[in-house]
């Protein structure tokens, strides 16, 4: 089994979905993380510190490649495109990219951002869509094909409930962005919509220790790692996701696994 996250900067991959990453890595599944930016213009100290997107990018990349070897993950693509601006990169050189990344690794299961970014942030809504399109172009045989197909079997986006959310903002403030004079706040799903809710308590201490790799964004992050155990527990006990297609199973039951029906598929 091998299991695909796509997300856009360093710190994506431990905040978001360092639960599931680690607890498929524990049970066997070769995890893999596309991440589309270094993070450079993420600097959350003192202004006159900040040592440049040269420098801070290296530094994340870096970090990114701890918290991957704290998480498990077998290996980490990073795209090099410029944090903050993903949203306006050339959308077809994107997606084919992370085409051929997803024709090569073949992965049964792939997870990406929703299509409202958590919290409307532009450079998750613009993986989500490119992560989206990939997954359908990978599958086309008449697209670029000198590479083979790849038809992922389920496509998942992480998204949050307004409990997880609610600690988020009592550790970080109003998560909110004002993008083109408009003001974009997290949004939450509701219990309803989530179709797939995955036990991840046995690995808080990876999570966080993930989360400490990320040395240059901890001024902001420091009151997660501090948080009391019954907010870590509404956090870190279970990942929230959406089943955004599947070629393997459907209906209203929650899954409780990413890989849900997949050995039936195989079997088949």
């Amino acid at each position: 089994m091998r299991l695909l996250c796509v997300f856009a900067h360093p710190d994506d991959e431990a905040l978001g979905a360092g639960g599931i990453l680690a607890k498929y890595a524990a049970e066997g599944v070769e995890t893999f993380l596309i991440t589309a930016t270094r993070g450079e213009h993420g600097w959350f100290g003192a202004p006159e510190e900040y040592p440049g997107p040269q420098e801070l990018g290296r530094i994340r990349e870096a970090e990114l490649m701890e918290s991957a070897r704290v998480l498990g993950i077998k290996e980490v693509t990073l795209l090099d495109y410029e944090d903050g601006h993903l949203d306006q990169a050339e959308p077809w050189q994107v997606i084919d990219r992370i085409v051929g990344e997803i024709r090569r690794i073949k992965p049964d299961v792939v997870v990406t951002f929703d299509l409202n970014g958590a919290y409307g942030h532009p450079d998750h809504i613009a993986i989500s869509q490119y992560t989206n399109a990939a997954a359908v172009l990978a599958a086309d045989a008449t697209y670029q094909r000198e590479q083979g197909v790849h038809r992922v079997s389920k496509l998942y986006y992480f998204v949050d409930t307004a409990r997880k959310i609610a600690v988020y903002q009592e550790v970080f403030g109003e998560l909110v962005m004002n993008i083109d004079g408009v003001e974009r706040r997290a949004t939450s799903w509701e219990d309803w919509a989530i179709t797939t809710v995955v036990r991840t308590e046995k690995y808080h201490d990876q999570i966080l220790d993930a989360i400490r790799c990320h040395r240059t964004q901890l001024p902001g992050y420091e009151a997660l790692t501090l948080l009391p155990v019954e907010k870590r527990k509404i956090l870190w006990d279970t990942a929230c996701l959406y089943r955004a297609y599947s070629f393997v199973n459907g209906g209203r039951a929650i899954e409780d696994d990413l890989f849900a029906g997949i050995g039936n598929l195989e079997m088949a």
